[in-house]
């Protein structure tokens, strides 16, 4: 994948492709100009089929930066939305996207302490990802259990520390309580059941027919979102409805969950899977909200991205707690599909039919 002379000019009024480069390698001292890196390019909104593939030049780090060589990163609907263009926190394009990593340490900055070379490290990086190298700030990697693998580790940064916050921080969930989780094969789904179920929480997962056994697995109750309006289905099994609502579909589905919960039971809105605009994005954010409050429920929306930059102690706190349960077999990610980075627009696509479940991950060799 190379880009075409039309792209390399310019797409949408952005920069063309070789400005951006040529300020790369000014950057660079000359005697690394030499030294390059593999990294798969979003220069517009589009589909799977717009990310091509270039050649940067090799950067050192700052003097609080390491510099991480890639070995695996987390494929999600994060993602999606940047090519979409939809995801307000992504910068402008062309960039390079990948919201998580899981690498190894090639360079460490001057004034950098507590990272040495060879060490493997995680990160939520936002964008970046989908490369064989990235430069951050150290501040922003987490040192990888030995217990953990690569793959393990690019699956778990956004997808179990997204259940995680939900739980522990956002509803506060007690043992004994119920709670629903839509699009519940998906990545962040199968983590939140894998962890409800640790917590002692009675959970039940939406999804289709043909993911009810991957919903079982994790010891939730299946419900066939496809045979009913939801809440009716959910009050079918919980009469009084259930304490907790973790919604990742987000648009028309948002009244239906308000309505599966119990009075004073809390929707915790942290996707958008039915909605296709940013003005949709917003709709759905204030149905949430204010729409369980005016039906005597509680609401409120998660993003990791928007917590993250706020405050990045709270993900440093709780990635270390969810390697120790992978560690000691309490949990295991489910693994969709892996994918060499070369491969990257068939993990894209296999994400946007929804076939699979779990997480999907690019390898990096």
């Amino acid at each position: 994948m190379q880009f075409s002379e039309n792209e390399a000019r310019g797409i949408n009024g952005s920069m063309p492709m070789e400005d951006h480069v040529s300020l790369l390698i000014e950057s660079t001292t000359p005697e690394l100009v030499h030294r390059r890196y593999r990294a798969v390019m979003l220069p517009r909104i589009g589909g799977p089929e717009v990310l091509r593939s270039v050649d940067l030049p090799l950067p050192e780090p700052g003097p609080k930066q390491l510099r991480v060589r890639i070995r695996a990163a987390g494929v999600g609907s994060t993602d999606l939305m940047m090519l979409a263009g939809r995801y307000n926190y992504a910068p402008p394009m062309p960039f390079v996207p990948g919201y998580e990593i899981a690498g190894v340490v090639d360079a460490v900055g001057a004034e950098v302490k507590d990272f040495r070379i060879g060490q493997r490290v995680a990160a939520l990086t936002l964008h970046g990802g989908f490369a064989e190298t990235i430069v951050r700030d150290a501040e922003h990697f987490i040192p990888i259990s030995d217990g953990v693998s690569d793959v393990q580790a690019a699956a778990t940064v956004l997808n179990y520390v997204t259940a995680w916050q939900m739980i522990h921080r956002v509803a506060k969930v007690q043992p004994g309580q119920t709670a629903l989780v839509t699009g519940a094969a998906g990545g962040v789904g199968t983590a939140a059941l894998q962890l409800l179920r640790l917590t002692g929480v009675k959970a039940y997962g939406a999804a289709s027919p043909a993911k009810h056994d991957v919903i079982r697995k994790f010891g939730a109750t299946p419900i066939d979102y496809r045979k009913g309006r939801l809440d009716r289905l959910v009050r079918a099994c919980e009469p009084h409805g259930v304490d907790v609502v973790f919604d990742a579909v987000g648009g028309s589905n948002v009244t239906p969950c308000i309505k599966s919960l119990r009075v004073g039971g809390m929707l915790v809105g942290f996707g958008f899977m039915n909605v296709r605009s940013k003005s949709a994005i917003l709709a759905s954010i204030a149905n949430t909200l204010l729409g369980a409050r005016l039906r005597g429920r509680r609401g409120a929306f998660y993003g990791i991205t928007m917590l993250y930059r706020k405050d990045p102690k709270p993900l440093r706190e709780d990635l270390p707690k969810i390697f120790a349960l992978i560690e000691d077999g309490s949990i295991d990610p489910l693994i969709d599909a892996v994918f060499p980075l070369s491969s990257v627009r068939e993990a894209m696509e296999r994400l946007a039919a929804g076939t699979g479940a779990g997480k999907i991950v690019l390898t990096v060799s």
